[in-house]
């Protein structure tokens, strides 16, 4: 028991200091500069903890990383993309939609924003650093036990992005902050393709 203790508050505390100014963590402050915080946790466990599944499955089973090259040219991509449905208006509503739709499109739209959050924190975590900390750290410690540690120090550090960017949304106009936030992505994307090139 003490080693399933041991292990999750170990990749608990080396994955969440990891995460501080770390590129997810400056997406998790314009998601949540942009989107409500419930939303943007549900999407940040999701892909959070996906990325740190693969990453403790492969440590545990297999104590090798994945191909950077692929992951960082497709991730890359990817990011440019969502950097151009970022700039895509949203705001076609029907001014004489009834309130049931309404509400309707709304809680479809909040499931769409947090599963586009999960897939681009999942996506952005592929051969990061924190993603390569868990792997090494499930390779030498109950997997499962990594998991939980790392996921929870990874969300711990994008739920303070998070807030921050609430905090800096409030003050900012909607069309800047869409604008910097697929400027943000167009950087990150940029940034993947040339280093995996």
């Amino acid at each position: 028991m003490w080693e399933l203790v041991t292990a999750t508050a170990t990749a608990f505390g080396v994955v969440f200091v990891a995460e501080l100014g770390d590129k997810t963590q400056l997406l998790a402050l314009g998601f949540g500069a942009r989107y409500g915080l419930r939303t943007v946790a549900f999407g940040l466990v999701l892909g959070y903890a996906a990325a740190g599944a693969l990453a403790s499955v492969v440590g545990g089973l297999l104590g090798a990383a994945l191909p950077e090259r692929p992951i960082g040219l497709a991730a890359g991509a990817l990011f440019l993309m969502f950097a151009a449905l970022t700039l895509r208006d949203d705001d076609d509503d029907d001014d004489d939609d009834d309130d049931d739709d309404v509400a309707d499109r709304h809680r479809i739209g909040a499931r769409h924003v947090a599963a586009s959050i999960a897939l681009t924190i999942a996506i952005a975590e592929l051969g990061d650093k924190t993603q390569l900390a868990t792997l090494a750290l499930a390779a030498r410690a109950n997997p499962v036990a990594t998991w939980v540690g790392a996921t929870a120090g990874e969300v711990t550090a994008g739920m303070l992005g998070a807030v921050a960017g609430q905090r800096i949304g409030r003050r900012l106009d909607p069309d800047r902050l869409r604008w910097a936030s697929a400027a943000m992505f167009a950087v990150f994307g940029v940034v993947l393709l040339v280093t995996s090139w």
